[in-house]
């Protein structure tokens, strides 16, 4: 049976709060499993890429990652490709700890499930060296580029009360509706020239 949680818009404190440290013993109850199944489910609906404990009310150093074909139909294979852009499996990071591997800022507008509606243009590494521990408590280390490397980011920005709106290049934030409009199908250099970022 799928769950769907609530998820918790910007102006909640839990969104701006530091989280806390999950242990193994805590990994390992059943109510943690159902919850990470409960957060999968909720990501999926929304629909989204990611989704971290804080986002759903928690102050806890965990996420959810998947970004299925599904979510990438209707975008051109050309986009696709600029943004280094692949199907992800589903999977967890509990206690993520995030090396910048090539700090070269690459710039693509972002949006966000507590954020609903907007987007903004937003630079971020382009690979990083995730160590963490999976849903089990064991470690893990994820090397990603591209739009995994972005998603990787975004949500552990998540884990440390930041969002994507502290990171975005101010002039680009719109709505997803004008976004779709006016700026979807040019290039990002284009659009930081055209609105003089």
């Amino acid at each position: 049976m799928s769950v769907v949680l609530p998820i918790v818009q910007l102006g909640d404190p839990v969104l701006r709060g530091t989280c806390r440290a999950l242990t193994k013993p805590e990994l390992e109850k059943k109510k943690m499993r159902d919850l990470i199944e409960a957060m999968r489910d909720t990501m999926r609906a929304a629909p989204g890429v990611g989704l971290a404990a804080p986002q759903i009310g928690l102050p806890w150093r965990l996420a959810v990652i998947e970004d299925r074909e599904e979510t990438q139909e209707g975008i051109e294979p050309e986009l696709l490709e600029e943004r280094e852009r692949a199907a992800v499996p589903f999977h967890v990071i509990v206690n993520p700890e995030l090396e910048v591997i090539d700090a070269e800022p690459v710039s693509f507008f972002e949006g966000c499930l507590s954020l609903t509606g907007f987007v903004g243009l937003v630079p971020r590494a382009h690979a990083v060296r995730v160590r963490c521990l999976d849903e089990k408590g064991d470690p893990r280390v994820i090397d990603a580029s591209g739009w995994y490397a972005r998603i990787l980011q975004h949500e552990i920005d998540h884990l440390n009360g930041t969002v994507y709106v502290d990171r975005m290049l101010t002039r680009t934030f719109m709505s997803g509706e004008q976004y779709a409009r006016y700026w979807a199908d040019k290039d990002v250099e284009q659009v930081a020239r055209d609105l003089g970022v």
